[in-house]
């Protein structure tokens, strides 16, 4: 199948660009989640996030925190078995990529947020290869608190005192702000800096 090709290529590619560290997709798979993490961030901050929203990225919050450094003792080394599995699911994430940009640019953030769920989810299953004892919780289980969370805000919020959306925001903001608009995690969020990892340099951890 011409699908089953491409992807055995593309898991090739990825073999020939790990310059001899079979641990670089650990640091990859963070890096990259931490990008797509900020720019949904960028997308929804100047509104009041829907639950499903909110849960998507606490969803990738969960992944993240506390990601260690790939030579960390708790990360461990992985066969090649293991590692094409890796691989394969960072060709998954990849090919995911380019339709997150384009739900991006036009600015659909309803299947913005299901597109990171399913990014996040790739990254998750890496972290379950190189670090398994670490506890992730799952899409589900974050959807449903934050939903009874999203519940009792909007039953504090009387109509007969909001006069405007502007009012509904500032409540909301108040409440949320330091969930919103904190990385709770690993301290991996920052601006876009360019659209592709450079992979092929590994950065310098020392």
């Amino acid at each position: 199948m011409k699908g089953g090709r491409e992807v055995a290529d593309k898991v090739q590619d990825f073999k020939n660009r790990q310059n001899g560290n079979p641990k670089v997709w650990f640091r990859a798979a963070a890096e990259r989640l931490s990008q797509l993490r900020y720019v949904f961030l960028v997308q929804i901050e100047d509104g009041i996030p829907t639950a499903d929203q909110r849960a998507s990225l606490e969803y990738a919050d969960a992944v993240l925190i506390g990601w260690p450094d790939e030579d960390a003792a708790q990360v461990i080394d992985l066969d090649e078995s293991q590692l094409d599995q890796v691989r394969k699911v960072m060709v998954e994430m990849e090919g995911q990529i380019p339709i997150f940009r384009e739900q991006e640019r036009k600015g659909d953030i309803d299947q913005l947020s299901q597109s990171l769920v399913t990014l996040t989810e790739c990254v998750a299953q890496v972290r379950r290869h190189y670090q398994p004892d670490f506890p992730i919780p799952t899409y589900q289980e974050i959807h449903q608190v934050v939903q009874q969370e999203w519940n009792e805000d909007m039953s504090r919020i009387d109509p007969d005192q909001v006069t405007s959306p502007e009012e509904v925001k500032e409540m909301q903001e108040d409440a949320d702000r330091a969930d919103y608009n904190s990385f709770v995690g690993t301290g991996l969020s920052k601006p876009l800096q360019g659209q592709n990892l450079e992979l092929d340099q590994p950065k310098d951890h020392s």
